[in-house]
């Protein structure tokens, strides 16, 4: 599936139809269907801080993976079951993703950081077999593993121990053919857990088609993606459907080489040498990282990027991280919009004249977007209401794993409510605004906090800030920010009212932050995302000690 090359967007969304195949296999796709054309194919690169790079060819991704299925069958594991993910980019990652797929058993990727609550509850809600992890991981996991009865296999690619299965082991010791399993677009293929910024995280499910129906965003936003040369790489954890459905997997279908490095807290140094290093040419950056590699002044006189694209989503990208990228990196931000159950539906895209700070972008190729009120009625042009995309779609969940009260309670009629609110231009621009539980409500104004942190964000001293509603007992609330400084800056109430003022006069006089409190640093997902719900916790505890 291909974008095909017309003049305009309006001509490229209105003649585009989907071919989705009657049977598709994510694993086949993204490995065999390659692995049979060009072997010696390069997939996957690894980054090493020493300099001693790695690279994977699609015929060795082909036989470890094959092998690895061969391992799970014979530890009893079926089609439909679910085998956990809990690993750092890494090849042995994608070996077990591609061998899960092609068994058609269903993949659950967790992310590293999650701790031994977080990681038993989705295991237990999941009912997984298996996991793959490492050292890191079995450290998570032992005091849980008792609590897990249906965890019956736990296998280390660090190497086996008592009770623990060698992943290279395991590998070496199979075959490497297996019969890839007939599977069509709906069977199920992959669980992505919601990340719960707003409740309880659920199990999202995906059928197969979900790779296919993210090829033409990551063409539109990638720009023709892909291009001679092309390279992609995410600082994104793969256990999040940002890093698996907006960078690895699209990328390997389209057999694009993926850049993996080593899990590490995010550093702007760092993912500047992984991008020059590796000849990097495409990029999907969520805009907290944008934000953080600010700090790095004149990036490309110290470093030799050969970036083509970057692709951003998330959160709001905002238009000051949009112009600095344009300044800084010589690259147009190709921000997009999706979640968990829907990824992926809007989009810029620089070289299809759908470009403009602030603004998110507009539906992608094949996906019916609306801004709908709370029955499902679209709104009118400007007003603010909820982003909703329309049934069928190829990357829509399939449901709630074992919760159809949740899957039922997300729809409105044929739109499926995102929760998250936007508002559409005369233009057809679609602007994110942020969740309806991170609204403001001040003096009976209603106020999106992207906005503000976006006006924070191009005050010189602010690297990173997040606004939350405080209770108040006159205005219902006020504006409240939370500031991570930029290095060589300390924080001072002369400080926090230049910042004030800086908001105030650019913004207008409700929106600005009556109160700011510098911070070492924000919470954050897996994904970047910033949780603001523990910000509003936060400042509502603040707000009851005040009047104790």
């Amino acid at each position: 599936m291909k974008l095909p090359l017309l003049d305009t967007y309006e001509a490229l969304y209105r003649d585009f139809r989907w071919e989705i195949p009657a049977k598709f296999n994510i694993g086949r796709a993204v490995c065999d269907d390659w692995a049979e054309r060009q072997p010696d194919r390069i997939c996957l690169e690894h980054f090493s801080p020493d300099g001693r790079h790695l690279s994977l060819t699609y015929g060795e991704l082909r036989d470890r993976s094959a092998a690895f299925a061969n391992a799970l069958t014979a530890f009893g594991v079926q089609r439909g079951d679910r085998v956990a993910l809990l690993l750092p980019q890494s090849f042995e990652t994608v070996v077990a993703h591609v061998a899960i797929y092609k068994m058609g058993a269903i993949a659950l990727p967790l992310a590293l950081l999650f701790g031994a609550e977080a990681l038993e509850y989705r295991l237990k809600v999941a009912g997984a077999s298996a996991i793959v992890t490492n050292r890191f991981g079995l450290e998570r996991l032992r005091p849980i593993r008792d609590r897990l009865p249906e965890l019956a296999h736990v296998i280390s690619i660090d190497g086996g121990e008592e009770g623990v299965a060698g992943f290279a082991d395991l590998v070496a010791g199979h075959p490497s053919l297996f019969d890839v399993a007939d599977t069509g677009p709906d069977d199920p293929a992959l669980m992505i857990f919601t990340s719960g910024t707003t409740g309880p995280p659920k199990g999202a499910l995906h059928g197969h088609r979900v790779l296919p129906g993210h090829i033409p965003g990551m063409q539109f936003a990638h720009e023709g993606f892909p291009r001679p040369s092309d390279k992609l790489w995410t600082p994104s954890d793969w256990a999040w459907a940002g890093g698996l459905l907006n960078a690895l997997l699209p990328s390997l279908m389209l057999g694009v080489p993926v850049v993996s490095s080593p899990a590490q807290k995010f550093d702007a140094h760092t993912a500047f040498r992984i991008m020059a290093e590796m000849g990097v040419r495409n990029a999907f950056i969520p805009p907290t990282a944008l934000r953080l590699l600010k700090s790095v002044d004149n990036p490309r006189a110290t470093y030799d990027l050969k970036l083509r694209t970057i692709g951003s989503a998330g959160e709001a990208l905002g238009r000051e991280t949009y112009e600095w990228a344009r300044s800084a990196l010589g690259v147009t931000v190709n921000e997009f919009f999706g979640q968990t159950e829907c990824n992926f539906v809007l989009s810029s895209s620089a070289a299809f004249g759908v470009s403009r700070g602030g603004a998110t972008g507009k539906p992608v190729p094949g996906h019916r977007v609306a801004i709908v009120d709370a029955e499902g009625r679209e709104m009118p042009v400007g007003e603010t209401g909820q982003i909703a995309i329309q049934r069928p779609d190829p990357v829509m969940f399939l449901g709630y794993w074992r919760d159809e009260k949740a899957t039922a309670a997300k729809f409105a009629g044929d739109w499926m409510l995102t929760g998250d609110l936007g508002r559409q231009d005369a233009d057809g621009y679609i602007s994110f605004i942020g969740r309806d539980d991170d609204v403001i409500t001040s003096s009976g104004y209603r106020i999106g906090p992207s906005e503000i942190e976006d006006c924070l964000g191009g005050h010189p001293a602010v690297q990173l800030a997040a606004a939350v509603g405080k209770p108040d007992a006159v205005r219902t609330e006020i504006v409240k920010a939370y500031v991570v400084l930029v290095p060589g800056y300390a924080p001072s109430k002369a400080l926090a009212s230049d910042i004030r003022d800086w908001v105030k006069t650019r913004l207008s006089m409700h929106e600005y932050p009556r109160e700011i409190e510098f911070v070492d640093e924000l919470p954050l997902t897996t994904s970047g995302k910033v949780i603001r719900r523990l910000l509003r916790d936060r400042a509502a505890a603040e707000s009851i000690d005040t009047k104790d």
